[in-house]
């Protein structure tokens, strides 16, 4: 089998040298090329080129989520064809590694590079959905460019979170959990949004042709896959339904007081496959293929925990069957 091996040579979880031995394992299965990133968006490239030669049956992408992201993007360029389109393979890079363990690889990635080759002359695959998310049409985000993601998108608070993080690595921190919870405090303490959400929700209601608008978001995380994040080793579910095998879900809150970051808080830690946070405060919607989300002000916007910038409204997309995976 041809195959493109993308790996980041900035991928926090792995050396160097692990990265030479992973390369050579996948040789040893494989008519190998590898091909490290040298600027952001070059996995995109990369897999674009993969994908229009026409040659190229597999990319492997090594790193972390943003890796993958990319890599996804420049595999479906031209739109999904799981059936023409090389497979996707994921070995873990990254501090989270949010999509791999979705998947249900381990979080190793040698263990994960075994577990591929395993797939690999098994056969293993599974064909997954993706979420599609664009600058909505008659608004001022209409020009932004269309962009896929694998497990999340964020809205608000949670992609406020994200522009933080980025901005303590770029200063040279290390992306650990505990950078995350510090900026969740200052996402918290330094938002002027939280008592009074800007984000207006617009989906299908329940009678063909009609709109459900649900208004004064503060937080919106819009979900691929369960989990939606992970504390360490502890899996968190803001909405445990979503799934590879369906569209979109949405997780959502109307109000950020004291008492209600403490109350929800509390039920994302104790999340479960069956059971998410509940309360008045609290939206929740299931497979979802298409909405919107308008702000009455620019707010931060995430895809696969990729600070994205400002938007006022977008559009998403929940695209069943959009590529395959080895597994």
């Amino acid at each position: 089998m041809r195959a493109l091996l993308v790996v980041n040579p900035a991928a926090t979880t792995t050396s160097a040298r692990t990265r030479d031995v992973l390369a050579h394992a996948l040789a040893s299965d494989l008519k190998l090329e590898v091909a490290q990133t040298e600027y952001r968006g070059h996995a995109r490239d990369l897999a674009r080129r993969a994908a229009e030669s026409g040659e190229t049956e597999l990319v492997v992408a090594l790193g972390g989520d943003g890796t993958v992201n990319e890599v996804v993007n420049g595999l479906l360029t031209h739109g999904p064809d799981p059936e023409g389109l090389p497979r996707l393979a994921v070995v873990p890079g990254g501090s989270t590694n949010v999509f791999a363990r979705a998947l249900g690889l381990p979080n190793d990635a040698v263990e994960a590079t075994g577990a591929l080759l395993d797939a690999l002359r098994d056969g293993s695959e599974r064909t997954v959905g993706l979420g599609l998310a664009a600058g909505t049409a008659d608004t001022q985000d209409e020009m932004i460019p269309e962009r896929w993601f694998t497990f999340c998108a964020g809205f608000g608070f949670d992609a406020g979170v994200v522009g933080r993080v980025e901005q303590q690595r770029e200063r040279g921190k290390r992306s650990t959990h505990a950078l995350y919870v510090r900026q969740v405090m200052r996402q918290f303490m330094g938002d002027p949004h939280r008592r009074h959400g800007t984000i207006t929700l617009e989906h299908p209601g329940a009678e063909p042709g009609t709109t459900e608008v649900i208004e004064d978001l503060v937080l919106s995380i819009i979900c691929n896959t369960a989990p939606w994040t992970y504390l360490g080793n502890r899996p968190v579910y803001p909405s445990p339904k979503a799934s590879f095998d369906t569209a979109l879900d949405v997780f959502a809150l109307t109000r950020l007081s004291t008492p209600a970051v403490a109350r929800y808080a509390t039920q994302l830690l104790a999340s479960t496959p069956d059971r998410g946070p509940q309360g008045k405060h609290a939206v929740s919607l299931h497979d979802q293929t298409h909405f919107t989300l308008h702000s009455q002000v620019p707010l931060p916007f995430q895809m696969d925990g990729d600070h994205l910038g400002l938007r006022s409204s977008v559009t998403f997309t929940g695209v069943r069957r959009a590529l395959r995976v080895i597994v």
